[in-house]
């Protein structure tokens, strides 16, 4: 192993006990520095300069979308802070570099309200209506984890990840670990919603308590995202929707309904877990409604005599 792959693994392993940093994003860390390690002409850390890396970064222009490209960036910069830091090289190279480009504005994808009731009718009618233990189990289960996304706005990952520890139904409060190990809570206000959530971890009690995550299959084993996709696809068809829906358009969804309901953007923010207002303000582009109901209310044209 030469140089510089010895030099990003024990950055690696800094990352994982020092930084502490969750397994999603040290996977994405090695991935990015692994393309680094592999792109750049030299192996040997002094020789790595500000024209190399420019190079490496125009390659990544080519190939990637502005926030593929960013995120790469991100992490190659965060090693040669670590360089830095640990005194392995004398200069950074970025220290030296005008990195800015503009990151196109791609506004969140919302689900209409309506179909989110029509999504929920169905799986509720589904569950109504099925012949089997097995059937009634897992439909149960799909409509807490649904019930849930849109209750709270929590990404998929955090959902996934939640333990029985963290789910105080009691209460009314969800503890969720996101983005950096970031704790917060929520509290789930609507009644119906707490009454499937005891239902479900009722049913699936024992499931529960064999693998220690809150959702689980009735293999005992943790809820995967990649499930709840499946399910998401397989509800959508049964109840003719021709939107293609994903996971996080229902935290979009939580979160502009709550804008467009007059909350306050600080609440919204906190909710989510954003680390900074500035994620939190691009949904203020998407409260059409309220744009709507603002412009026809508040703009002077509706007084004009004309």
């Amino acid at each position: 192993m030469n140089s510089l792959q010895t030099h990003i693994e024990n950055y690696l392993t800094y990352c994982r006990y020092q930084k502490r940093l969750d397994e999603k994003t040290l996977k994405a860390y090695r991935i990015d520095l692994t393309q680094f390690y592999s792109k750049i002409p030299c192996t040997n850390l002094a020789s790595i300069n500000s024209a190399i890396l420019e190079d490496f970064i125009a390659e990544l222009h080519q190939t990637y979308k502005p926030k593929t490209v960013k995120r790469k960036i991100a992490s190659v910069k965060a090693l040669f802070h670590y360089f830095e830091y640990r005194e392995l090289i004398e200069r950074n190279p970025f220290h030296k570099m005008q990195i800015r480009f503009r990151e196109p504005v791609i506004l969140p994808k919302t689900i209409p309200l309506h179909t989110v009731e029509t999504f929920l009718s169905t799986m509720y009618t589904q569950y109504a209506h099925a012949n089997t233990d097995y059937l009634k189990k897992n439909t149960l289960r799909d409509i807490a984890v649904i019930e849930l996304l849109f209750a709270t706005g929590m990404r998929i990952s955090e959902l996934c990840s939640l333990k029985v520890r963290d789910v105080n139904l009691f209460d009314r409060n969800i503890l969720i670990y996101g983005k950096g190990s970031k704790e917060r809570q929520i509290q789930i206000g609507n009644d119906d919603v707490i009454r499937i959530l005891e239902e479900y971890k009722h049913v699936f009690y024992e499931h529960i308590q064999n693998c220690g995550h809150f959702f689980a299959n009735q293999s005992g084993r943790a809820l995967s995202d990649q499930a709840v996709r499946r399910m998401i696809h397989k509800y959508t068809s049964l109840a003719a929707i021709e939107l293609h829906i994903t996971p996080h358009m229902f935290r979009h969804t939580f979160a502009t309904s709550l804008l467009e309901a007059d909350v306050d953007i600080r609440y919204i923010q906190e909710m989510l877990g954003h680390s900074s207002i500035n994620i939190t303000e691009i949904y203020t582009h998407v409260a059409m409604k309220k744009q709507r109901d603002i412009l026809t209310a508040k703009h002077p044209r509706k007084d004009f005599r004309v």
